[in-house]
């Protein structure tokens, strides 16, 4: 085993620990925003490291390059969709008027 084969073990593993506790507070949290709490570590954390495991896995070069796009896409978009989620089911439930800037 190499030193880069290892080190995309160890990403692979801590980003699917994330990805697994965050289906868990999935299932086990009762409300919206508790779990959308629990769901944001997953598209900012999780994927993101599991797809930096694939990077490191592959050779360097446009596909390593690819990945590492792919996961700040991720990261980035995970973190605003987790906001557009949580104001719209705000709106919903009357905890924030529509029209609200914040």
């Amino acid at each position: 085993m190499t030193v880069r084969h290892v080190c995309a073990l160890v990403l692979l593993a801590v980003g699917t620990g994330v990805l697994l506790l965050s289906a868990v507070g999935l299932v086990a949290l009762p409300g919206p925003f508790q779990r959308l709490h629990a769901l944001t570590p997953a598209s900012t954390v999780g994927v993101p490291l599991v797809v930096l495991a694939m990077a490191v896995e592959t050779s360097p070069g446009r596909a390593a390059l690819k990945l590492l796009v792919i996961a700040v896409v991720v990261a980035l978009g995970g973190a605003v969709t987790a906001m557009a989620i949580g104001r719209a089911t705000a709106q919903h439930e009357r905890l924030l008027r529509e029209d609200s800037p914040e």
